[in-house]
């Protein structure tokens, strides 16, 4: 049975669209976006830079874009998606499902109303979990109302942590359907691969003046807070300091507001701590190629960690903080990374220095390991779980 989906998020995003076009082989399916954002929304959203992405995220699927009636239309508040004719759009479609991504913003709270009023199964994926900080009376006070609230929902949970916080807020297990957190990993793979084939990972080296035999850890992302990137400088200085020959470099890809303080920081070591700024889209699966493992040093802010995904679709371990949303789905310590107490630097430098000698004798095992987590992390396994929640809920099955 081919299914009539709608599905409803802010923005088109890198992530999703992949997925989009998967999905639109296999249902009826139309995207509703409700923010248009543009170059400067990307560098205030914290890429530090105003760009366009050089894939084109709207291609291989049907969309349409909400008339938003907010004041100050934004993908970062609640009121910045207002978009009333969601209303008329899901009575007159009748769909069979309708999957809302993200739910902290008005568009989801009208579309999540339309649906109850028109008897449609409504599903949520999110990625929240609770190792965000929040001081007490802020979980008091959410308690209650997202106790009532998300038992709304069936709930397509994305990874361990995100099943928990569900959990913890009353969610049946019932309404819980596992839908694994992914990116496109048949783009990562081959891209990684054509670089290697054609040594353009060397060329990156190079560019940066990073010898061809060094380690190198890579750090990806916004350069803000809640990626802590200063940990992982400062965990990379004690390694240098104790040990001043070892050939070990830092590569940093991203821009930020961090970005100036950072560098300062890092004055002792310009030889060896390198930045190397934004880098799109289809450029990243060489900079992970160039690298032997990515460090993602977030605090209970990362509610995911999709760099992760990236280094791991392109065969590359990472060591991330337990507070980062993917650690207990996708790091096994010892054989693809390794998970350290958050903010705890010195855990980070042994951490670097463990995986650097076991990728010297067992890199194959390593990629191995990788590759079986990954053959559940992917866009397949996704859109195959998620027809099945589509068909255990569906009002005609009920």
């Amino acid at each position: 049975m081919s299914y009539k989906i709608g599905i409803l998020i802010t923005h088109p995003v890198q992530y999703y669209s992949p997925w989009f076009k998967h999905l639109d082989k296999k249902l009826d399916l139309e995207v509703f976006y409700t923010v248009k954002q543009t170059a400067k929304g990307q560098a205030d959203a914290g890429f530090g830079v105003e760009f366009e992405w050089d894939t084109n995220l709207l291609e291989g699927y049907k969309y349409r874009w909400l008339e938003n009636v907010s004041k100050n239309p934004d993908v970062n508040s609640f009121f910045g998606s207002d978009t009333p004719e969601i209303y008329k759009i899901i009575e007159n479609k009748k769909f069979d499902a309708f999957l809302i991504i993200g739910w902290n913003y008005k568009s989801a709270i009208q579309a999540t109303y339309a649906c109850k009023k028109n008897g449609i199964p409504v599903f949520m994926r999110g990625d929240s979990h609770l190792l965000t900080e929040r001081s007490f009376l802020k979980r008091l006070l959410k308690y209650i109302p997202f106790r009532i609230f998300l038992h709304m929902f069936n709930h397509l949970y994305v990874g361990k942590l995100n099943k928990e916080y569900l959990i913890y807020y009353g969610v049946s297990e019932k309404k819980l359907f596992f839908v694994p957190q992914f990116v496109d990993n048949q783009f990562f793979s081959e891209k990684s691969q054509n670089c290697r084939e054609r040594n353009i990972n060397k060329v990156i080296r190079k560019s940066h003046n990073i010898p061809e035999n060094s380690f190198v850890i890579l750090f990806v992302g916004k350069l803000i807070d809640k990626k802590r990137p200063d940990d992982l400088i400062n965990a990379c200085i004690l390694i240098f300091d104790s040990n001043p020959e070892i050939n070990i470099h830092l590569l940093i890809v991203g821009d930020g507001p961090l970005k100036h303080s950072l560098e300062d920081q890092n004055f002792k070591y310009k030889d060896r701590i390198h930045f190397a700024g934004f880098i799109n889209q289809t450029e990243l699966p060489c900079y992970y190629t160039a690298s032997d493992v990515l460090a993602l040093p977030s605090d209970g802010r990362e509610t995911w960690g999709l760099v992760v995904n990236e280094a791991m679709a392109c065969g590359i371990p990472a060591i991330v903080s337990d507070n980062v949303g993917c650690a207990p789905d996708l790091i096994i310590n010892g054989k693809t990374g390794f998970i350290y107490p958050n903010s705890q630097t010195s855990s980070l430098a042994q951490c670097i220095l463990k995986i650097k000698e076991i990728l010297t004798s067992q890199k194959n095992d390593i990629q191995n390991n990788i590759s079986e987590v990954m053959s559940i992390y992917n866009i397949e396994n996704a859109s195959e779980n998620l027809f099945s929640a589509i068909a255990k809920s569906h009002r005609k099955l009920l």
